[in-house]
């Protein structure tokens, strides 16, 4: 074989090996429920926080624990823990992505990505927060 047929061999392996890792990384939008069916699955859930409950965060006990309520887009409505500190202007979002498995009856999220109003992008800012690892705390 030609040292060229060789190196396209190997370009096209490394491009089906990048596609097939991004593939499996992928998660799916889903509701409450779809997440409460699956539980060893990763969601995006779309939804709003419920600004009548509480949001639960007290950094002197533990800075990496966030706890609140939100709906999803189909209006159930279930406890989030997120495990890291809580995103400034938070009460402010109109809508939330929230990535995260369920346990039981709570979402457990690693990531938010809050969509705020803002008077420079038309009313939508995209603020990506993520979830710290263990790891780093220790």
């Amino acid at each position: 074989m030609k040292k060229t047929h060789i190196a396209a061999i190997v370009i096209i392996a490394i491009a089906i090996g990048a596609i097939i890792s991004t593939i499996q990384d992928s998660s799916t939008y889903a509701s409450f429920a779809q997440a409460m069916e699956n539980p060893s699955t990763e969601f995006h859930v779309i939804g709003e926080l419920n600004k009548e409950k509480g949001m639960d965060y007290n950094p002197e006990i533990n800075p990496n624990v966030f706890s609140f309520y939100a709906f999803d887009k189909d209006g159930d409505e279930h406890k989030v823990v997120f495990n890291g500190t809580k995103p400034q202007d938070f009460e402010r979002s109109e809508q939330l992505v929230m990535l995260g498995t369920m346990q039981e009856e709570v979402f457990i999220c690693s990531k938010i990505l809050m969509k705020c109003p803002s008077k420079y992008n038309d009313g939508q800012e995209e603020v990506i927060i993520t979830a710290s690892t263990p790891e780093a705390n220790s």
